[in-house]
C-alpha cells in the first residue's frame, strides 16, 4: 500500500544571508540544496527547531494591538462621560466639593468595568483567530504531517492540491496540472499553469514579474486545480504578501448590523433624553428648585436616559456566545452572522461526512454478472471477500484482481494505523491499533478493500508493482480520475474509477465472465441495473476500468486519453448516519427550520439515507441535478420548499438552489467543503465551511466552521445563536426599562410639583454601577427551554418586534410610579425629612430593577423560569444590593449619598412597592396565557 518510507533528512542549517540568486533561476535540486533539505524526507524534527528560533512563525504582523492604558483611556471618550465632567467641574466651582469627588469616583469606576469587559472581549476574539489558523501539509523526517501554517520554516517540503491555499512562499519541485490563483497578489484573474522547471532568463531575473515567476507558488494565493510538491523558501514578513503587508498593517473592525442599529437607537435616546432633561430642568426651576440641584438633575437624568454601557456589553455577549460556540465545535469567523443564525429558516447540508460518518465502507462487488460481499466496517483492514458465502481465492479471479489493483493504484489517499494504550481495570493495559485515513474517505474505503484482498491472497502478489508516471485528477464535471502506470517490463495502463454512468460512456469492452468482449448494448444495460440494485441499498457505486497504452505523452488532454476504455466492475460502498443527526433534524423540524440534503450521489442512495435519518416526509420530493439545468429560475423557486434533496448534482448548482430559496424568503445556510462550494457559500446568508475536511478557501469564504463536520453542531450553533439574540433583547429590555423608570419618577415629580424623590448622585450610582452587573449578567443567561420551539424570526425584525418596545415602556411606567408612590408615601408621613423619602425611593428604585431583572430572562413573565437558574446573575443582584445597603447604611457614605437608616417597616413598604411592576404584569401575562388555553381547548372541543 502506498506510503511514505523515507527516513532520511538534511539537518544542516541554510545559510541565507549571501543568497543573490532568485529562487525561481535555480534548479529544485539546487533549491533543496541551498535550503539543506531532502526532496523526498524533508526536514528532520531537529532542524525544525532550530529554524523556527531563527526565522519565528510563518505569519504576518497584525496591526498593534491598543495598548491597555490607551484602552482605559478610551473609556472616558464617551459624549456623557464628558457632560458629567464638566458638570464635576462646575460643582467644584460652586463649591460642591463633595458631590464632585463622588462623581469622579463614579466615572473612574464605570470606567474600570468598561475596560475589563473590553479587555475580555478583545481576548475571546484573539482566541478565536488562532483557533481559525489555516493548517498546511508537510513531510518531515520522511512522514506526512497536518501541521497549523504557522510553523512552517525554510526548507519545509510541502504538499499542495486543489483548494489549499499555499501557505508560505514556495519553489515548486513537482507539478501535475497544478493550477494557482494568484489575484490577491498579482491582480491577476486568470490561474498560472505552474511547472518545476527552472526559469531561463539572460538578466538577473529580478526584472521578471511575480506573474511570470511559474515555479513558484505565494502565500496567501489559492490553488485551483492539480496537485504539486514544493520547498518553502521564505515565511512570514518575508513572503511576497508580507511585504505587501509592510504597508497596509492597519485593520479595521466593522460593526454588526446588530450594533449598527443600536447606535442609531442611542442617537435618537440621546435627543429624547436631552428633550426631557431640558424640560425637567425648566419645570424644576419653574416650581421653585435651586437652579445648581436641577442642572445636576437634568444631567444625571441624561446620562441615566442613555445607556452608554450597551455597546460594550453588546461586545462582551458576542464575544463570550462566540466562544460558547467553540466548546460545541462551531467556530465563527464573522460576527454578523451570529446575528444572522437566528434567523435560518433553511439548512441546506452534505451528507457525506456531515449527516454520515464519513467512514465509507465497501461492502459490495460485482463483476463478470457475478455479486461479492466484503465483510469488516470502518477503516480497520480486516474482512474478507465472499461470493454466496464462500471465501474468494484470487488467485483464479483475473477480474476481481484488477479491480483491486484499480481501487489501489488510482488512488491519493493513505491509510495510517495509530498505537494506543488502553487502561483496563485500572492496572492492566493493552496496546489498541486504530486506523484512519489521510485524504479522501472513498478512496480510503478502497484502500481497505485492497488490503483485504491482499490479506485473502496470502502474501502472494496480486499484481506486478507499477510506477505512476502521470495522474488525470478527478474534478466535477468529468467525475473520474485516472493514472497512467508503468510496470517493471515497461507496459503502460491507464487506470481509471469513477461515476459508473460518467465511466460507462468512455468504455468500448467490458471483461466479462474472464474475457474482454465489446460492450453492446445489453451489456450496458446489465451493468445499470446493477448499479441501480446496488443503490436502491443506499449505496454509493463506483466502476473501475483500465486502457493498455502503446504510449503516453505527458500533458494530453484527458478527453484524449479517457476513452476506448475497458470496464472492470464496480464496488458498492456505505456511509452511514452518524447517530445523532436523525435527533438533530427533529429538533429543526420543531425549531421551524427546514433542512435540505444536498449530494453528489445516485438518486435512490440519497433518498434512501433521507428517509432514514428522518429528514424526508411523505410529502417531500427527489430533485436530479439534470433536472435543475431545464428549470427555470422562476419554476425552482416555486418548487424549493416541497423538495428536501438535491442528488447527483454539482458543486455549481448549490449557488442555484441557495438563491431559490431566498426567492422565497428563506434564510440560508449553507455547508460545503470544496474550492467549487465557495461561491455557494459566500452567497448563502450563513455559509459554513467543514472544518476537517474543508479546503481553505472554502473556510475563508464562509461565516462558520464546523470542527467536527457535524450537522448537530450546525443545529446547535444555531440554539446558540438565537440564544445570543434573545439576551441581547433581555438586557436592552432591563437596561432601558430601568432608564425609562428612572426617567419617568423625577417628570412626573416635578409635574406634580413633589420635591425631588432622588437626588442626582443617586440616580448616577444607580445608572452607572447597580445596572451593570445584572446587565451583564442577563448576557450569559441559559437559553429558554422552547428556544427551539418557535419559528425563525424575521431578519428584517426590528429590535423593538415581539412587544419589546410596549414591554419597556410598559415595565418602565410602572417601576417610574412605584417608586413615587413610595416616596410620596413616606414624605407625606416625614414631611419635615426629605432625605428619609428620598432614601426609600432609592431603595425601591434599586429594587424594582433587581426583581425586574428577573422579568426579562423570558419573553412571557417572571413566573416561567426558575429564579435561581442562572447563578451569575443571582450573584450579580446579591452584590448590587449589597452595594446599595453599604450606601444606605454606612455612615461615612451617607452624607455623600444623601441617605439615611431604613426600619424594617420601611423596608416592608419597599418591598412591596418594588415588587409590584413585575408581579402585576406576571400575574397579567399568566392570566392571558390560561385565557388563551382555554380558548383553545374549548375550540378543539367544538372541532369535535
Amino acid at each position: 500500500m502506498p506510503k511514505i518510507t523515507s527516513k532520511h533528512a538534511r539537518t544542516h542549517t541554510p545559510n541565507l544571508t549571501n543568497q543573490t540568486k532568485p529562487w525561481h533561476l535555480v534548479t529544485a535540486e539546487e533549491t533543496a540544496g541551498r535550503l539543506g533539505t531532502d526532496l523526498t524526507g524533508g526536514l528532520s524534527a531537529a532542524e525544525v527547531q532550530k529554524r523556527q528560533e531563527r526565522f519565528g512563525p510563518n505569519q504576518l504582523t497584525e496591526a498593534g494591538q491598543i495598548p491597555l492604558m490607551l484602552l482605559f483611556i478610551h473609556q472616558f471618550k464617551d459624549f456623557m462621560v464628558g457632560i458629567l465632567l464638566a458638570a464635576t467641574v462646575i460643582s467644584f466651582f460652586l463649591g460642591e466639593y463633595l458631590d464632585a469627588i463622588t462623581i469622579i469616583a463614579i466615572i473612574i469606576l464605570n470606567g474600570v468595568l468598561g475596560f475589563i469587559q473590553e479587555a475580555r472581549a478583545e481576548r475571546s476574539l484573539q482566541a478565536l483567530k488562532e483557533l481559525a489558523s489555516p493548517m498546511a501539509r508537510v513531510i518531515r523526517d520522511g512522514e506526512q504531517e497536518m501541521i497549523p501554517a504557522s510553523q512552517l520554516v525554510p526548507g519545509d517540503l510541502v504538499l499542495l492540491e486543489a483548494g489549499d491555499r499555499v501557505p508560505a512562499d514556495v519553489r515548486i519541485t513537482s507539478a501535475n496540472r497544478l493550477e494557482v490563483e494568484e489575484s490577491a497578489l498579482t491582480g491577476e484573474s486568470l490561474p498560472v499553469g505552474k511547472t518545476a522547471q527552472a526559469i531561463r532568463t539572460k538578466g538577473s531575473g529580478v526584472e521578471i514579474p511575480l506573474g511570470d515567476r511559474k515555479n513558484l507558488a505565494f502565500m496567501g494565493t489559492l490553488v485551483v486545480s492539480g496537485t504539486g510538491q514544493g520547498i518553502v523558501t521564505t515565511t512570514g514578513m518575508e513572503t511576497e504578501i508580507g511585504k505587501i503587508a509592510h504597508l497596509m498593517n492597519q485593520a479595521e473592525s466593522t460593526q454588526t448590523p446588530l450594533q449598527n442599529r443600536l447606535e442609531q437607537m442611542g442617537k435618537l435616546l440621546v435627543a429624547v433624553a436631552l428633550f426631557l432633561t431640558a424640560l425637567v430642568i425648566v419645570v424644576g426651576v419653574w416650581h421653585g428648585h435651586d437652579l445648581m440641584t436641577m442642572f445636576l438633575t437634568g444631567v444625571s437624568l441624561a446620562v441615566a436616559a442613555i445607556p452608554e454601557g450597551l455597546p460594550a456589553i453588546v461586545t462582551v455577549a458576542l464575544a463570550l456566545g462566540v466562544q460558547r460556540m467553540v466548546k460545541r465545535n462551531a467556530i465563527v469567523r464573522k460576527l454578523p452572522s451570529v446575528e444572522t443564525l437566528g434567523c435560518a429558516s433553511v439548512i441546506c447540508s452534505d451528507k457525506t461526512g456531515t449527516l454520515t460518518q464519513n467512514k465509507m465502507t465497501v461492502t459490495h462487488l460485482w463483476h463478470g454478472d457475478q455479486p461479492f460481499a466484503v465483510s469488516g466496517s470502518g477503516y480497520e483492514p480486516n474482512g474478507e471477500i465472499t461470493h454466496q458465502g464462500r471465501s474468494v481465492s484470487l488467485k483464479g479471479d483475473g477480474a476481481l484482481r484488477q479491480l483491486l489493483r484499480i481501487a489501489e493504484r488510482c488512488n491519493n489517499a493513505r491509510l495510517v494505523s495509530d498505537q494506543q494504550t488502553e487502561r483496563r481495570l485500572l492496572v492492566l493495559s493493552r496496546t489498541v491499533q486504530s486506523w484512519r485515513v489521510l485524504g479522501d474517505p472513498t478512496e480510503g474505503a478502497l484502500l481497505v478493500l485492497a488490503a483485504k484482498g491482499e490479506r485473502s491472497a496470502e502474501g502472494v502478489p496480486l499484481y506486478p508493482t507499477g510506477e505512476r508516471i502521470d495522474e488525470l485528477p478527478f474534478d466535477s464535471e468529468r467525475k473520474m480520475m485516472s493514472v497512467v502506470e508503468r510496470t517493471p517490463d515497461g507496459t503502460l495502463t491507464l487506470l481509471s474509477k469513477g461515476a459508473v454512468e460518467a465511466l460507462l460512456p468512455r468504455c468500448s469492452h467490458i471483461l466479462w465472465q474472464g474475457e474482454v468482449k465489446p460492450l453492446t448494448g445489453p451489456l450496458r444495460e446489465r451493468v445499470l441495473t446493477e448499479t441501480e440494485a446496488m443503490a436502491k441499498q443506499a449505496l454509493r457505486v463506483l466502476g473501475f476500468a483500465y486502457k493498455p497504452l502503446d504510449s503516453y505523452r505527458a500533458g494530453q488532454p484527458a478527453s484524449r486519453v479517457e476513452n476506448g476504455l475497458v470496464f472492470v466492475g464496480m464496488a458498492g460502498m456505505i456511509d452511514p448516519p452518524r447517530q445523532e443527526v436523525a435527533d438533530a433534524i427533529a429538533v429543526c423540524r420543531r425549531a421551524g427550520i427546514k433542512t435540505v440534503m444536498i449530494t453528489g450521489d445516485h438518486k435512490i442512495t440519497a433518498e434512501a439515507i433521507a428517509r432514514k435519518i428522518g429528514l424526508m416526509q411523505p410529502q417531500d420530493e427527489v430533485l436530479e441535478g439534470r433536472d435543475l439545468h431545464t428549470l427555470h429560475e422562476d419554476d425552482l423557486a416555486s418548487r424549493v420548499d416541497r423538495v428536501a434533496v438535491y442528488a447527483r448534482v454539482s458543486p455549481e448548482h448549490k449557488l442555484q438552489i441557495v438563491r431559490a430559496l431566498q426567492k422565497r424568503g428563506h434564510v440560508v445556510a449553507m455547508t460545503g467543503d470544496g474550492v467549487n462550494d465557495a461561491p455557494a457559500i459566500k452567497s448563502a446568508d450563513i455559509g459554513v465551511a467543514m472544518g476537517i475536511s474543508g479546503t481553505d478557501v472554502t473556510k475563508e469564504a464562509a461565516d462558520l466552521v464546523l470542527r467536527d463536520d457535524n450537522f448537530s453542531t450546525i443545529v446547535a450553533a444555531v440554539e446558540e445563536g438565537r440564544n445570543i439574540y434573545d439576551n441581547i433583547r433581555k438586557f436592552i429590555r432591563y437596561l432601558l426599562a430601568s432608564n425609562v423608570g428612572e426617567i419617568l419618577v423625577m417628570f412626573f415629580a416635578m409635574l406634580l410639583a413633589l420635591p425631588l424623590p432622588l437626588v442626582p448622585i443617586q440616580i448616577l450610582w444607580v445608572n452607572l454601577v447597580t445596572d451593570g452587573l445584572p446587565a451583564m449578567a442577563l448576557g450569559v443567561d441559559p437559553a429558554e427551554k422552547d428556544t427551539m420551539h418557535q419559528k425563525p424570526r424575521n431578519k428584517q425584525e426590528p429590535i423593538f418586534g415581539r412587544g419589546l418596545g410596549w414591554k419597556i415602556l410598559s415595565r418602565g411606567f410602572l417601576i417610574g410610579a412605584s417608586t413615587l408612590g413610595a416616596f410620596w408615601l413616606t414624605w407625606r408621613e416625614h414631611p419635615d425629612n426629605l432625605v428619609y423619602a428620598q432614601t426609600v425611593a432609592f431603595a425601591t428604585l434599586v429594587l424594582a430593577q433587581l426583581i425586574h431583572v428577573f422579568d426579562c430572562r423570558s419573553e412571557r413573565s417572571v413566573f416561567h423560569r426558575n429564579p435561581l437558574e442562572n447563578k451569575y446573575l443571582v450573584l450579580a443582584v446579591l452584590s448590587s444590593l449589597l452595594l446599595v445597603l453599604f450606601v444606605i447604611y454606612i455612615d461615612a457614605l451617607q452624607p455623600i449619598f444623601k441617605t439615611t437608616d431604613l426600619t424594617l417597616r420601611d423596608w416592608a413598604l419597599v418591598f412591596v412597592a418594588a415588587g409590584i411592576p413585575t408581579f402585576v404584569a406576571g400575574i397579567g401575562s399568566v392570566l392571558r396565557d390560561t385565557s388563551a388555553d382555554g380558548e383553545v381547548h374549548w375550540r378543539r372541543r367544538s372541532v369535535r
